[in-house]
């Protein structure tokens, strides 16, 4: 069993920047794919990013420039760092983790962390 629980979100001022942070419980944290999706209020759930366990990152083309996914094995973390923050950024961000090779279906996922981009 994994258990996630993110942390950092808050309120924002565009073009400025957040990092999300997620905690994972359970040994078997470094062999899982960790990474983020994001809810806006009605619309589907958005892929945003994903880290494998060899720390390799991938990147929705709406956050790649902007975002960067990070993860430390040692003590079970993985990390968002939001920059030059849109108006179009806003939601609930949720961390998952998956075995490799599953599907998102079959993943944990955590509570989310709500992000609010506004002057």
């Amino acid at each position: 069993q994994v258990q996630l629980k993110e942390s950092g979100g808050g309120l924002v001022q565009p073009g400025g920047s957040l990092r999300l942070s997620c905690a994972a419980s359970g040994s078997i944290f470094s062999s899982y794919v960790m990474g983020w999706y994001r809810q806006a209020p009605g619309k589907e759930r958005e892929w945003v990013a994903t880290c494998t366990s060899g720390g390799s990152p991938t990147y929705a083309d709406s956050v790649k420039g902007r975002f960067t996914i990070s993860r430390t094995n040692a003590n079970n973390m993985v990390y968002l760092q939001m920059n030059s923050l849109k108006p179009e950024d806003p939601a609930v961000y949720y961390c998952y983790a998956r075995r490799v090779g599953a599907s998102v279906a079959s993943a944990y996922w955590g509570q989310g962390t709500q992000v609010t981009v506004s002057s």
